[in-house]
């Protein structure tokens, strides 16, 4: 589950309200590249694998889920990220598992 959505509406950034629905959504979102969870970070979706570290633009609301529009994530921005919406270091580490 995304940190933070746990149904009805939800405040967000300059006023933006989250509906149940939007939040059902973007809790099914996955990194293309890793398939690990991922969590919003303003216009950001973040990738939860530690291994990946990448990012995904929100363009005018819509998710963009392209592994060529993502960007690198430096490592202590990651753990920032991470850390800030507690994601567990279990759940980070699932895509380097072998």
């Amino acid at each position: 589950m995304l940190a933070g959505f746990k149904g009805g509406p939800i405040s967000g950034l300059s006023g933006w309200i989250m509906t149940e629905a939007e939040a059902w959504l973007y809790e099914k979102l996955v990194c293309p590249l890793s398939k690990a969870p991922v969590v919003r970070v303003g216009e950001w979706l973040y990738s939860t694998d530690a291994g990946t570290r990448r990012r995904y633009p929100i363009r005018d609301g819509i998710p963009t889920m392209l592994i060529d529009e993502s960007e690198p994530v430096a490592p202590d921005e990651f753990e920032r990220v991470m850390r800030e919406h507690q994601v567990s270091k279990s759940v980070t580490q699932k895509g380097t598992e072998s």
